[in-house]
This record gives C-alpha cells, sequence and structure tokens, in this order.
C-alpha cells in the first residue's frame, strides 16, 4: 500500500481494512493477523499496528479476545453504518463534482439514469 502524506498512517490503514471488509474480502466475525503481522503486511511500525487496532476497536469495527487475538466485529448496526458512511462519501464526491461541472440535481439524475441503463 503505498500512504499519502497528508493523512496519519494508522487511518489510511483502517480504511483499507473497512473497505476490504465492505467488499466481503474481510468477512465479519474473521481473525485479524497480529499486531506484528500487520505491521509486517503494511511495512509499518508495530506501534502504529497496535494503534490501528486500539483505534478499530473504539470504533466498534473490532473486539480482541484476549490471548486468542483480534477479530471484526460482527454486529451488523457497525457494518450497516459502515456502508452508510462509505455511500455518503461516495455520493458527496459525485454531487460536488457534477455541481462544480454546471449540473443542477434533475440534470444529475438524469445523468445518472443513463448512466446505470447502459451498465
Amino acid at each position: 500500500m503505498e500512504f499519502k502524506s497528508n493523512t496519519p498512517i494508522y487511518l489510511q490503514v483502517i480504511e483499507d481494512i473497512k473497505s476490504r471488509i465492505l467488499s466481503g474480502e474481510i468477512k465479519p466475525g474473521d481473525k485479524l493477523p497480529s499486531s506484528r503481522e500487520l505491521a509486517v503486511q503494511y511495512d509499518i511500525n508495530p506501534n502504529t499496528a497496535a494503534r490501528i487496532y486500539s483505534e478499530m476497536e473504539r470504533m466498534g469495527l473490532s473486539y480482541t479476545k484476549r490471548g486468542i487475538g483480534t477479530f471484526v466485529a460482527e454486529t451488523t448496526d457497525t457494518l450497516d453504518s459502515m456502508k452508510e458512511e462509505a455511500l455518503h462519501k461516495v455520493l458527496s464526491e459525485f454531487f460536488d463534482a457534477m455541481k462544480s461541472m454546471g449540473y443542477d440535481e434533475a440534470s444529475m439524475v438524469s445523468e445518472l439514469k443513463k448512466f446505470i441503463s447502459k451498465k
């Protein structure tokens, strides 16, 4: 993974893991790599990997079973809110881009319908 300089690495890794969960690559209840394995996988400092898991637990994305490991949260509320957050981000970017090109809301809907019909 190539990191952007304007965003903390731990947040970028969390976003990557979240996108892998949303895509189904990582499923609810799956065991995540150990902090050391995560550090190697992303080529990051082990302390950063530990922070990633701490932050993910705080966000409700994962939980730790002492002596066993860290697992993806299984609650549908967490997954639903992740999907909603991702959808809102995509739609906001779409809306802002279309607005900057001069489209009004009706034109945006029309263009989106045309696009969907071609898919």
